[in-house]
């Protein structure tokens, strides 16, 4: 009898998994930019030990698997032009990538401004008509949060076309399309960007170590960075608390929308009496109305339908609104956004009303509004809501101003969440998850949209937002590359004297920034928000003023990127004189006289200035200040008239003469 041989016995360890036989990184895929004028890195896995061999526009290069399969090729530089095919070639494995062109890219990056889309931007039905660029590529990075460094991506480029530029960042989409015009080269355009985010978020750990002035901001989380299962233990047992105390008596979960309680009382019936139903203005989000809720909340405004309008369909606009919405005519329900919709709080509702609902005479919508936490309400313009016609006939109907409104349901207060690494404020879980799997893509530079979250910690964003860019280039190893930073634009009410603002203070820093590190620029925003707004529309002249950057600080172009810079002050009797950099073709004060100066004495106690252009120079006086020490300029969330500019129309740098060192 034929012996057998039993296997031992144990748990073996799973083998390796072995990397495909060849494969590019997500980055590299058709239609894609690759960096002109200098050596390009392309990357991917092979066989371990396969020789890899990648060809383009007449270049050549090869590379080795090391034993991870991981390999790396550097194409000597090419011009700008194309389009190009990338063939790839390992042991009888092909690649191929067609319409590859050879241009700029520049990494798009920031909070939510550098997120918002160009179908949210002014003028954005026209605009999204004409973006077709086919020399401008496009690729957002997917959200993601991660405790380590990720390596890869997933998505495609796109080329410039209207389905494609709607959803991109807008300024992104501005800044390149005004650079194409510029410079004719392909640009490349790589959207990293996430809403509310802080910029401890999107700076990685080697920097934080490594930098005593931010390192205490990585402390304040490094338990829960950690490997350490008794501090992972205690950030899993805050996260159970903190869910559990969204539960209502309803026993709802993480304010998730109970059910339309207000359908059934008859609120979205044109024969529901609201004559008790008090007034709301609309657009505008409640908490900042005085309603400090968050639940559901319906508004009820009734229309006269014209006669020519009568079995027409019709468009019903409002607008974004800020979380979700079910909307009705006369009753029934014409269209709802919930969380199936990207950017849900930021996508403009426009709902088809069928013509069988357009009579004559009295109409009413209805709209309920249900927001789970942050702002809630209608977030657009008062142009964006109006009823009109499908076939573009006649004149809409404007619905912005008064809406009857109710609430339907209060929530309890929301707590705050444990900020542990699946949080997107987490330090450095933006980098890890979005800049990291970039690395080392051939870039031009980077463009920055980011500093509302931070505004509250001015005092360390200089040191942060310095040492951030310094990880960037760091890591890149393409030395030190442009990085231009879009200053927070006017926001919030307009101050009735002259006082302390974390916003100024914030722009201050933004504006040390650009001019203390190499290669930095800033486009001014202070003239292009608004009061209740802290998404400018107005994407157009952030884009373009980040475009005259770079024209400076990457392509050397000269001084034409910025408006005046304050460079110092001279006391003459009860007078101060300012003196600037970059005036270009001379002082002006758009629209009127000077506005938007203060003044002090030694006592540090401001009261707005008279101020007057004299060649190059600022002259600023007070009648109630006879010895001034001290003059400010636009210095407050949102400085009312700041019109001091260049010829050229760059507006001037907000400034504090008396700046601590």
């Amino acid at each position: 009898m034929k012996k057998t041989t039993r296997a031992k016995t144990g748990t073996r360890r799973p083998a390796a998994p072995r990397p495909p036989a060849l494969r590019l990184h997500g980055l590299f895929t058709d239609r894609m930019v690759l960096q002109r004028d200098r050596a390009a890195p392309v990357w991917g896995t092979a066989r371990p030990g396969a020789e890899v061999t990648v060809r383009f526009a007449g270049r050549a290069a090869c590379a080795r698997a090391g034993r991870d399969g991981a390999w790396r090729a550097w194409l000597p530089p090419v011009p700008a032009g194309g389009p190009h095919e990338l063939r790839v070639e390992s042991e009888g494995a092909r690649l191929r990538l067609r319409d590859v062109l050879s241009g700029d890219v520049w990494i798009c990056s920031g909070q939510s401004n550098m997120e918002w889309p160009l179908q949210q931007a002014r003028d954005a039905e026209r605009e999204i008509a004409a973006a077709r660029h086919p020399a401008i590529r496009l690729f957002t990075v997917a959200r993601r949060v991660s405790a380590s460094p990720c390596t890869d991506v997933d998505g495609p480029w796109r080329a410039c076309e209207p389905a494609a530029a709607s959803g991109f960042s807008a300024v992104g989409y501005f800044f390149g399309r005004a650079l194409r015009e510029a410079l004719d080269v392909p640009i490349g355009l790589i959207n990293a960007s996430w809403g509310g985010t802080p910029a401890e978020a999107w700076t990685d750990a080697e920097t934080y170590a490594a930098d005593p002035a931010i390192r205490a901001l990585f402390e304040r989380q490094r338990r829960l960075m950690s490997a350490d299962p008794a501090a992972m233990k205690k950030y899993n047992a805050d996260l159970a608390r903190w869910k559990s105390s969204l539960r209502d008596p309803d026993r709802q979960t993480d304010h998730d929308d109970p059910g339309n309680r207000g359908y059934g009382k008859g609120w979205a019936s044109p024969d529901f009496d609201d004559a008790d139903w008090p007034a709301r203005r609309v657009p505008g989000y409640w908490e900042q109305q005085g309603m400090a809720i968050d639940g559901a909340v319906w508004f009820r405004r009734e229309v006269e339908i014209p006669a020519a309008w009568a079995g027409r369909d019709l468009v019903l606009a409002l607008g974004p609104i800020d979380d979700f919405d079910e909307t009705y005519v006369n009753g029934a329900r014409v269209g709802a956004t919930g969380l199936e919709t990207p950017g849900f709080w930021a996508h403009p509702r426009e709902y088809a009303v069928p013509g069988k609902l357009t009579k004559a005479g009295r109409a009413v919508i209805a709209v309920r509004v249900f927001d789970r936490g942050g702002n809630g309400g209608f977030g657009g313009r008062p142009e964006c809501l109006a009823l009109r016609r499908a076939d573009g006939g006649g004149d809409a109907i404007p619905l912005a101003g008064d809406w009857k409104h109710r609430v339907e349901l209060q929530l309890p207060q929301r707590p705050a969440a444990p900020l542990g690494p699946d949080n997107p404020h987490y330090p450095c879980g933006l980098y890890n998850g979005m800049i990291r799997p970039l690395v080392p893509f051939g870039v031009r530079g980077a463009i920055w949209y980011q500093g509302e979250t931070n505004a509250s910690r001015h005092a360390e964003y200089r040191a942060l937002l310095s040492a951030m860019i310094g990880g960037w280039r760091r890591a890149w190893g393409q030395g030190e590359f442009p990085f231009l930073i879009v200053q927070l634009a006017n926001y919030m009410a307009a101050a009735a004297e002259p006082g302390e603002s974390d916003w100024a203070a914030l722009r201050e820093a933004q504006a040390q920034v650009a001019q203390r590190v190499p290669h930095g620029g800033l486009a001014v925003a202070i003239d292009v928000g608004a009061a209740d707004d802290i998404h400018p529309r107005d994407k157009q002249s952030v884009g373009a003023r980040l475009a005259l950057a770079a024209r400076e600080v990457a392509y050397g172009e000269g001084p034409v990127g910025s408006g005046p810079v304050f460079r110092r002050a001279a006391r003459e009797g009860d007078r101060l004189r300012l003196f600037f950099d970059h005036t270009g073709g001379g002082l002006v004060a758009r629209g009127g006289p000077l506005k938007s100066f203060a003044i002090a004495g030694e006592d540090g106690a401001f009261v707005w200035a008279e101020a007057r252009i004299e060649g190059d120079t600022v002259v600023v006086w007070s009648p109630r200040v006879p010895r001034p020490a001290a003059a400010r300029y636009a210095w407050a969330d949102n400085p009312a008239g700041a019109n001091l500019c260049r010829a050229e129309d760059l507006p001037a740098v907000p400034f504090r003469t008396d700046a601590p060192a």
